[in-house]
């Protein structure tokens, strides 16, 4: 669940919706690694138009993952633009 300062339009505070952890943010810059996601359901959904946020730290994302049946695909990006 991320904090918006809607004045300055920075991030205030960044709390892990797995175990309501605050992640380390910096002059509206997290500075650990958080999983994001920001999804919007579609059709012949049960949940049809609705739109989910959330953050995850690093240890509730592992043990998101760790529960799946098929891991996740992981490719190391070499260089970032």
């Amino acid at each position: 669940m991320r904090i918006i300062n809607e004045q300055v339009q920075k991030t205030e505070r960044v709390v892990c919706n797995g175990c309501g952890r605050d992640m380390e943010v910096e002059n509206g810059i997290l500075m650990e690694g958080c999983f994001h996601s920001d999804w919007m359901f579609g059709y012949f959904s049960r949940k049809d138009r609705e739109k989910h946020n959330f953050d995850l730290c690093e240890d509730c994302y592992d043990k998101m993952v760790a529960q799946f049946k098929i891991a996740p695909e992981i490719v190391v990006v070499t260089e970032l633009l």
